[in-house]
């Protein structure tokens, strides 16, 4: 047995059964008449009562997928700093430890490209590798190379998905960076 719930359904079957009979009226015209059959001034009263009584279904949340942040395992927040900071020009977001004398957790970035350094043994392995897009990868390379650091001294490769520049911080953790080539599609 319907109710005043199910009036917009009601309001399209009434829709239908008239213009069965040849008789059009708008769906407008149908909501005000299933409002007066259920005793409602207009269907803008109904509609508030069914809005009371039975809310909108609350629709799933959309899923976004945001860049992963690496995590690179550090021994020496003294290297770390002049790596990533002084060489490669990070910016330090933010610092934490747990005691002042604890390891180091912490978050650096440039144009949006986020790493965190961890002196904390559990939460990475030294050695991994990180491949980064990044447009202007020539200038790049010629901004690090202006820096002097005596470390390390960036080539400028072209592989065949694009330019890369490649550096090795002081625990053995890789960063490619890539201006990527978009390759016309073949026709």
């Amino acid at each position: 047995m319907r109710d005043f719930r199910d009036a917009k359904a009601m309001a399209k079957a009434l829709r239908e059964a008239m213009a069965e009979k040849q008789v059009e009226i708008s769906h407008a015209q149908a909501l005000e008449l299933v409002a007066a059959q259920f005793g409602y001034d207009n269907w803008n009263i109904l509609a508030a009562k069914i809005e009371v009584l039975e809310p909108k279904q609350e629709r799933p949340e959309k899923i976004t997928i945001q860049p992963a942040i690496p995590i690179f395992r550090i021994f020496s927040v003294e290297k770390a700093m002049e790596f990533y900071r002084d060489f490669l020009g990070f910016t330090v977001d933010w610092e934490h430890r747990f005691a002042p004398t604890a390891p180091l957790y912490c978050q650096v970035s440039r144009s949006g490209m986020l790493l965190h350094l961890s002196e904390h043994a559990g939460d990475a392995s030294p050695g991994a590798r990180v491949f980064v897009p990044i447009s202007g990868a020539e200038a790049f390379q010629k901004e690090l190379i202006g820096k002097n650091y005596p470390y390390m001294r960036p080539g400028l490769e072209q592989a065949p998905w694009g330019l890369e520049v490649s550096v090795t911080d002081p625990f053995s953790n890789r960063i490619t960076f890539c201006e990527r080539e978009i390759k016309p599609a073949n026709d």
